[in-house]
This record gives structure tokens, sequence and C-alpha cells, in this order.
């Protein structure tokens, strides 16, 4: 990961990423600092709340262990305290007994939320916030995902094993206006503001299979596709891979720039290794989708379990 955004830094410099296209301020506002999340609405939600016909709960993050794929050096462990084997000391009359337990892990592992601070564009990030004036080692500043507000919104499915006819779709495949537009006239349905938007692309089980090959290629969203869905207005774009765009990428000499299109310049988040399978499975196209982040202060991305609901 290190080496890919030394390279993501040397392409920026030599032209490899267009930096002058004017993508701040934000349309949104010179001092916005939550970005697409501002077309989440009562309404909207209220409308998304209506979808739910069956009762039926969808947990949409996969379980994280020491061997979850996830890009070096990132890695995960816990330690569990205070451990009793049924032969320890009690406490109280009652007889209590218990555990606790200390996390260490990167928080950008296995299902996640990108926050706005995540990934810019020559050290400048989403609003055209320089790094200087609010990256620091003990938690960004500004940005951070406890700032994400609560998200109750209309999920939607794009099932792009049906439309492709490729299960799992192929890694390098990028999904733009074309397929995106087949995918919602496949599943019935037209974009709305304030939409989360997941793809599912069969790629998930590789992270058992093939978990180096899982990280290193993938189907998923191109750069055309992710201004198309920006300029819908969605709030979040997710799919069952490691980072949501294709790999390789579009452009060879370009890396990740569907992240610098997403967040950097309009503030859309990005969810990671969504477990989209029981969806796909059930045949499920729009649903309540909710997400409420764990807010550690000055956090850059978050661990997170979204939930669908029909």
């Amino acid at each position: 990961m290190r080496r890919l955004f030394a390279a993501a830094a040397i392409a920026a410099a030599t032209g490899g990423v267009a930096l002058a296209d004017n993508w701040y301020p934000s349309k949104y506002g010179a001092n916005d600092l939550i970005g697409a999340t501002n077309n989440l609405s009562p309404d909207a939600t209220r409308t998304a709340a209506g979808l739910v016909k069956l009762g039926k709960v969808y947990a949409l993050g996969v379980v994280i262990n020491r061997a979850t794929p996830a890009y070096p050096p990132r890695s995960y462990q816990i330690v569990v305290t205070q451990s009793n084997d049924g032969t320890g000391p009690t406490f109280g009359s009652n007889q209590g007994t218990a555990n606790d337990d200390i996390l260490m892990t990167y928080l950008g592992i296995g299902t996640q939320i990108d926050g706005l601070g995540h990934l810019g564009i020559n050290h400048r990030y989403y609003n055209g916030l320089q790094a200087k004036d609010f990256v620091a080692p003990d938690g960004l500043k500004k940005l951070g995902t406890e700032n994400i507000p609560p998200i109750a919104t209309r999920g939607i499915l794009l099932d792009m094993t049906k439309v492709l006819k490729q299960n799992p779709v192929a890694p390098g495949t990028a999904f733009n206006r074309a397929q995106i537009d087949a995918a919602l006239k496949a599943a019935g349905l037209t974009l709305r503001k304030g939409d989360v938007v997941l793809f599912h692309t069969g790629w998930l089980p590789m992270a058992e299979k093939d978990p180096k090959k899982f990280i290193a290629t993938q189907p998923g969203l191109g750069k055309e596709g992710a201004q198309y869905l920006a300029d819908a207005g969605v709030v979040a774009i997710g799919a069952d891979t490691a980072a949501l765009e294709a790999i390789p990428f579009e452009a060879r000499d370009e890396l990740f720039p569907v992240h610098q299109i997403l967040l950097a310049k309009n503030g859309v988040h990005i969810l990671e290794s969504i477990n989209t399978a029981a969806l796909a499975a059930d045949g499920a196209t729009e649903f309540l989708f909710v997400l409420g982040q764990a807010r550690f202060q000055g956090a850059v991305q978050m661990v997170v379990n979204p939930i669908a609901i029909r």
C-alpha cells in the first residue's frame, strides 16, 4: 500500500492525475465538512422506511479476524484480558467473573467506510483542505469519521453478475454509465438524491479463496461511473470488493482515481468489502440502509457493519 501511494504521488507530480479542474470549493459550500451526506433528509428516510415489508434484516459487514485480507501493513489483533478458565477468583457474594479485551487494529480493514480525509489530490482533500491544516498524528482535526451523520436512507443493489453474465465479474472490469444504467434498468430503478448504491460482483468469496488476489485485482467502479453517481447526489457507494474501484485501473499511470473523484472532489463516502451475497441471492433491489459508525475522534476510516432491511 505504501508503494501504491508513493506511485500515486509520482503520477500526480508528472501529470498522471489532473489537478487543475477546479474541484473545490465544494458545491455544498466553501466551509462544508460532510460532503454528500448533505443530501440526507427526513423525507428520504421516511420513504426508505416504507420499503420495509418483510422485516428481514441483513448484516452487510464481514467477520474480521487475523486472516482478513488487508492492504499492507494493515492488520488486526485482539487480546482478551482478565481471562477466566473456571479456576480463578470470583468477585462479590454473587461470584461474578468477567473478561475484557484490547483491540489493536487498523480501522481500514474488513468492511469499512472511508472518511473524506482518507485520500486526496496532491495533499489536498475534500473541499480543498490542505493536509498541513488538519492532519496530525493523534487524529484528523477535520473530516474525522466521527462527523459522518447517521445514515438511514434508501439503499439499492446493482447486481453486476446478472447484467454482465459473469460470476464473479472479471477483475479490471469497470462499471461506467452504460453498465450502471443497464443495471438500473434491469432492477427497475432510478437514482435518487440521498441513495446508497451497492454493487454485487461476486468477488467477496475470493477473500478466502485467494486473499492476495482479492486485494490485488478486482472489478469495480470506473471514473465516469463514479462521477455519474456523484452527480446524482448519492451519499455513499460500496461493493463486495476491497477497494470499490476496478483494478487494474482504467489508466495504468493513475492509482485510486475513483477514490479521488468520490472522496476529495465530491464528498461521497466509499464502502468496501460489503457482504452483498444474501441480498443478491434474495433478488433484493432496494431496501432501507442503516449505518451508524463508531465515533472514534479523528479517525480516517472506520470498521462498520451496515444493515439492510426489507
